[in-house]
């Protein structure tokens, strides 16, 4: 007997799972392709905040998420014994001029209120060699920001709900409440039946690189992220693609990414490349997460459209989708309503 069944072994999914199998439920994850197959095994892992001013329900979301992954990702780790790769190592970014100078100093203040706290926003001058190009001289710290490895916080998962009992499979019938969470393809699947576009998938591009910097602060210079991981390499990424015709080819634009990240940070321009890697990821219409009841389904739920925030989203999305599906507490934003998308 199975309380919940998962559809989609991506980070949705698994940390849903999670949450449910936390409760006690008695949880099957069932993907064909097994865990982190998609989007979910790419190899950045940025944790990063929305600056901290217009506060809406969507930023104060992801603070409140990313305010509990240390302790969520602790816990996945202590129960598994897998290694997601999570610390919170903070952000660097190249201040551009002096009118950004202004409103990065304004931002400071926004983050001393609406973070409460727990993190800081800051200006400081650019000092060492493992800090972004910055034309005014100056860089914005957040210690807000966090890491992870994708692929391994995945695997974390896996490990952890199969110590608590769950199982992951490839194929299997529903049994209780069903939960789809299975990416991009599930967003284009209920486009088609529902007979209007409620999400697509957009393409990424990544490399990863070898260079010790573990415990560096993650950079975010000309649209690009740059993470150090702690066990020695270094994460670029990535390309937004809406047209593509392999969603897991690498081409010229991933050799793009890597001369932006090289003249971002002249430190990388001698490092091995390690890994390209494509993946799509699954952008509902809302440009939030896709939250809720399915439409279509009696006693069925989704969580899908993380883009390129679901990491950092994971630790309250799970909490508030096992809240829902175990306990019909609905905690669920407006916004990130499927509603909102369809």
């Amino acid at each position: 007997m199975v309380d919940v069944t998962v559809r989609g072994a991506g980070i949705f999914g698994l940390a849903c799972a999670w949450a449910c199998a936390k409760r006690g439920a008695r949880v099957r994850v069932v993907d064909p392709h097994g865990v982190g197959a998609g989007a979910s095994g790419g190899i950045v892992g940025a944790l990063a905040p929305h600056v901290p001013e217009n506060w809406n329900e969507k930023k104060a979301f992801q603070f409140e998420s990313l305010r509990m992954s240390g302790p969520f990702w602790a816990d996945v780790a202590e129960v598994g014994g897998g290694d997601p790769g999570y610390a919170r190592t903070g952000r660097l970014q190249p201040v551009a001029d002096a009118a950004a100078l202004v409103l990065a100093r304004g931002r400071a203040a926004g983050a001393a209120d609406l973070w409460q706290g727990f993190a800081d926003w800051s200006v400081e001058r650019s000092a060492d060699d493992w800090a972004p190009a910055s034309a005014s001289g100056w860089v914005i710290r957040d210690t807000l920001s966090a890491r992870l490895h994708p692929r391994r916080a995945c695997d974390a998962l896996a490990r952890a709900l199969t110590a608590k009992g769950a199982d992951i499979v490839r194929d299997a019938a529903d049994e209780g409440v069903v939960l789809w969470a299975t990416g991009w393809q599930g967003l284009e699947a209920l486009s088609e039946t529902l007979g209007r576009r409620v999400g697509n998938g957009v393409k990424g591009q990544a490399a990863l690189l070898r260079h010790d910097a573990r415990d560096a602060p993650q950079l975010f210079a000309d649209g690009l992220h740059i993470v150090p991981h702690a066990d020695g390499t270094v994460a670029v990424g990535s390309t937004s693609e809406r047209e593509f015709s392999d969603p897991t080819g690498v081409d010229a634009q991933c050799e793009a990414l890597l001369e932006r990240a090289r003249e971002a940070l002249p430190i990388l321009r001698d490092a091995e490349v390690l890994e390209r890697w494509a993946g799509v990821r699954p952008r509902a219409r809302s440009r939030a997460p896709m939250l809720g009841r399915h439409p279509l389904a009696e006693g069925a739920f989704i969580a899908n459209g993380g883009f390129k925030i679901g990491f950092g989203m994971t630790p309250k999305v799970a909490e508030v989708m096992a809240d829902l599906m175990l306990e019909e507490r609905d905690g669920i934003p407006e916004g990130f309503r499927v509603e909102a998308s369809i």
